[in-house]
Formats: structure tokens, sequence, C-alpha cells
């Protein structure tokens, strides 16, 4: 990692269609945006929607070091998700892929259009279970325990 990089986590997130096809191609997407460099992936993992009905959802987190800004790195994702295909008729919809930023180093950002750390991720299995998997030291044991009563399995 350079020293103008920032390391940052996001969450992805797809129930409808091919949810798998769609993280992968969104992991290459944003691999392949101009200042973010994909470092590590975790598994891909299924769960039951949370809040929301549809299909199980297909999850994953990536680790990224980027040079963009956190509002710019949103937007990066905004633009992959709108790519996908991504439509919000309501909160907790079912969607074609879900980006979430969220951790950007150790800032701490609150904000109309962005909250980071992202106020949810500690309620989630979903993200702490792959975030987990690939940096192990940013989820503590008490967090995942908190949250095992989540349905969530490893593809």
């Amino acid at each position: 990692m350079t020293r103008d990089e920032v390391t940052a986590f996001v969450a992805l997130g797809a129930n409808l269609g091919d949810a798998e096809r769609t993280l992968r191609d969104a992991l290459a997407a944003l691999g392949g945006t101009p200042g973010v460099r994909l470092v590590q992936a975790s598994s891909l993992y299924c769960t039951a929607p949370i809040e929301s009905g549809g299909p199980d959802y297909i999850n994953a987190v990536a680790e990224v070091a980027t040079t963009l800004t956190a509002p710019r790195l949103l937007q990066a994702l905004q633009a992959i998700e709108q790519a996908a295909g991504r439509e919000r008729p309501y909160r907790n919809a079912p969607r074609t892929l879900d980006l979430d930023l969220l951790l950007y180093g150790s800032a701490s950002i609150d904000s109309a259009e962005l909250t980071v750390p992202h106020p949810r991720m500690g309620e989630r299995a979903f993200v702490l279970v792959p975030l987990h998997q690939i940096a192990p030291g940013l989820v503590t044991e008490a967090m995942l325990k908190a949250v095992s009563k989540q349905a969530i399995r490893r593809l």
C-alpha cells in the first residue's frame, strides 16, 4: 500500500437475478475503478433477507486500497450499482446489487450522504462473518456472538 492510499472495506450483496455472478462482476468493477485497488475479497455467503422479502442474498466483503476520498469512493460504488441495474423503490427492497462502504481507514464520518463506520454493520452476520474472514482483527468474538442466531452459509 502506498502512502496516499487508505484501506477501506466494502460490503456487497445481491438477491435478484444471478446474484453470484453479479457479485463477481462487481468485484471486478471495483478493482477496475481508477483510484481503487482490490486487495482481497471474502468468500461468498448465503443469507436470508433481514427486514425485507425476496430470495436469499449472496454477500461478501472486499478490502480495497484507495486514493479516493470517502465521498468519491461512495460515488464509485453507486455507479457500479447503477451499472448493475440497481433500483431503490423502497427501503430494504430486493436488489440486483448493494454496495455499502463499511470502513474508510480510521475515519468517522457522519454526513447526510455517508456514515462511516456503517451504522448497522455490527448488527449483521452477513457483514461481520465475511469481514472476520478477511480482517479478523476488526471483528471480535463478542461481535460474532451477537449475530450468531442469524443464519449464514459459506458457499
